[in-house]
C-alpha cells in the first residue's frame, strides 16, 4: 500500500508518546514500576547458568592448589623370596633369603612443573571466570531485549485501544449519518471494516504482549503484574566511536577467547616442563628372621626419554598449534564484531536521524494537514455566499429547524429539488453569515486523516 510506511511510522511514534506518558503516571505503591536496570539485576541474581560457572572457577582454583604440590608419598609392603617346599615352606624366618619389606617411595616432581601446572588452572579458572561474564552480558542482553518487546508491545496495545474507541465511534457516527441521508454506504461499511480490522490487530497485539510478557518472566519470575517504567535512554552511545576497535576488545565474548589463549599459553608451558624427567626416592627396610641382620635399601628411579624428538617435542608442537588455533580465532571474532558493530552504528545513526527528521519536519506537516482535514469536515471554510448543497439544508434542518423535515422528506434521494424549497437555501445562507456550521458527527474518517499523512512518506 501507498501509504503503509506513513501509517506504521504514525502508530509507532503514537505508540512512544503513549507509552511513555503511561510510565510517568503514577504507579501503585504495592507495584512499582519495573525499570530495565531492574530487570537485568534480577535476571543476573536468579539465573543458574552463572552459578553454574562460578562453581567451575571455583574447581578450578582448587586444583592450581593441588597441582603445586608434590605428589603424595607410596607406602609399600611386601614379602620377598617366601619358600614354597621343603622343610621351610611358607615360613618368614628360617630361610635368610625371606625378608618382609616395609618401603616408602616419594616421586620429586620439578618445581617448574609443578608452577606450570599450577598456572595452567590457574588460566582455566580465568577462563571460567570470564565465561561467567560473558553469560552475565547475555543475559542482561536478552532481558533488555524481552523487556523492550513487552514495553512497545504494551504500548502499541494502548494505541490500538485509543484507536477502537475512535473506530467505534465511527461506526457510529457514519451508519447515523448514513440513516439521516448524509453520508453514503460506502463510508457506513469502510468503517465497520476498520472496526473489524482494528479487532483482528488488538488481537494480534495482545497475542505479542502476552509472548512477551512470557519472554521476560523466563529471565526475571514472576513480577505480580508490575508495569513497566518508562523508556531508557537509547540515543547515547557508552563509548567512543575513535577508540571503537580498542572498546571492542574488551568485549565479553572476545575475553573468552583470550582467556582460551591464555589456557593453550599455560598447557604449552606444561609440555616444555615435561621435556625434563622427575625422579623418583624409595627406601626400604626389610626385616628377616632372628637369626639374621635386617637390611636396608635405598634406589633412585627416573624415566628414559630416549626419543625426544617424536615424544615430548611433538607434544610440545601440538601445544603451540592449538594456541595459534586460539589466537586465529580471537582475531577473527574481534574483526566480526568490528564489523557487525559499525553496521549496527550506521543504522543507529540513520534511525536516529530519521526520528529527528519526523519530529522535526515531517509530524509538523502531519498535524497541519490533520488540522486542515478537520477544519474542512467541520466546515470551517464554507463559503456564505458560495453554493448551498441540499445536504448543508438537511443538517440545518435537523439541528436548528425540524419543522424543514416535513419539506424536504418527500424529495429526498432526487438529485433536483423544486423552486419552492429555494428560500431554505437563504435561510441557511444568513445562518453560516451569523457564525452556524453543522456539528460533527465524531470526527474525519479514517481514509481522511490517513489520505492527510499518506504525502509524507517518502520512503
Amino acid at each position: 500500500m501507498e501509504c503503509s510506511f506513513a501509517a506504521r511510522a504514525t502508530r509507532a511514534i503514537a505508540a512512544l508518546a503513549i507509552a511513555a506518558s503511561l510510565a510517568h503516571a503514577p504507579a501503585a505503591a504495592a507495584t512499582p514500576p519495573l525499570t530495565l536496570a531492574e530487570a537485568q539485576r534480577r535476571a543476573v541474581e536468579r539465573s543458574s547458568q552463572l552459578v553454574a560457572r562460578q562453581s567451575a572457577a571455583a574447581a578450578a582454583r582448587e586444583m592450581a592448589v593441588a597441582a603445586a604440590t608434590l605428589p603424595d608419598p607410596i607406602a609399600r609392603f611386601e614379602i620377598s623370596n617366601l619358600p614354597v617346599e621343603g622343610e621351610d615352606r611358607f615360613s618368614l624366618t628360617r630361610d635368610s633369603m625371606t625378608m618382609r619389606n616395609i618401603a616408602l617411595m616419594q616421586e620429586f616432581t620439578r618445581p617448574e612443573k609443578r608452577q606450570a601446572r599450577a598456572a595452567r588452572f590457574d588460566r582455566e579458572a580465568e577462563r571460567w571466570s570470564a565465561e561467567r561474564a560473558a553469560d552475565t552480558a547475555a543475559i542482561r542482553r536478552d532481558t533488555a531485549l524481552a523487556w523492550l518487546d513487552r514495553y512497545y508491545a504494551e504500548a502499541m496495545a494502548a494505541v490500538i485501544t485509543e484507536q477502537h474507541q475512535a473506530a467505534t465511534d465511527e461506526a457510529g457516527a457514519t451508519n447515523a449519518a448514513y440513516r439521516a441521508g448524509r453520508g453514503s454506504l460506502a463510508d457506513t461499511l469502510a468503517a465497520r471494516s476498520a472496526l473489524i480490522a482494528l479487532d483482528d490487530r488488538a488481537s494480534e497485539l495482545a497475542r505479542r504482549r502476552d509472548a512477551a510478557r512470557i519472554a521476560l518472566t523466563r529471565w526475571i519470575g514472576d513480577d505480580d503484574g508490575a508495569p513497566l517504567a518508562g523508556r531508557p535512554d537509547v540515543d547515547t552511545l557508552p563509548f567512543d566511536l575513535r577508540t571503537l576497535e580498542a572498546e571492542i576488545r574488551h568485549h565479553p565474548q572476545i575475553a573468552v577467547l583470550e582467556r582460551r589463549e591464555a589456557v593453550a599459553a599455560a598447557e604449552v608451558g606444561v609440555a616444555q616442563a615435561e621435556r625434563k624427567a622427575d625422579w623418583t626416592f624409595e627406601v626400604m627396610y626389610s626385616v628377616r628372621g632372628s637369626a639374621y641382620t635386617n637390611m636396608i635399601s635405598v634406589g633412585v628411579a627416573v624415566p628414559l626419554q630416549w626419543d625426544r624428538g617424536h615424544r615430548q617435542d611433538r607434544e610440545i608442537a601440538a601445544k603451540l598449534a592449538l594456541q595459534d588455533e586460539a589466537r586465529a580465532e580471537r582475531e577473527d571474532l574481534l574483526r566480526a564484531h568490528v564489523a557487525e558493530v559499525r553496521a549496527m552504528l550506521v543504522e543507529w545513526q540513520s534511525n536516529r536521524e530519521r526520528s529527528a527528521r519526523y519530529t522535526r519536519e515531517l509530524l509538523p506537516l502531519a498535524v497541519e494537514r490533520t488540522q486542515a482535514v478537520l477544519a474542512a469536515w467541520r466546515g470551517a471554510d464554507i463559503d456564505p455566499d458560495g453554493p448551498i448543497s441540499w445536504m448543508l439544508v438537511a443538517a440545518a434542518a435537523l439541528e436548528r429547524h425540524p419543522e424543514w423535515m416535513a419539506l424536504l422528506g418527500p424529495f429526498f434521494g432526487m438529485l433536483a429539488k423544486p423552486a419552492s424549497l429555494d428560500p431554505l437555501r437563504d435561510e441557511v445562507r444568513a445562518m453560516l453569515r451569523d457564525g452556524w456550521r453543522p456539528a460533527p458527527p465524531a470526527g474525519p474518517t479514517r481514509g481522511d486523516l490517513a489520505a492527510a499523512a499518506c504525502p509524507l512518506a517518502t520512503v
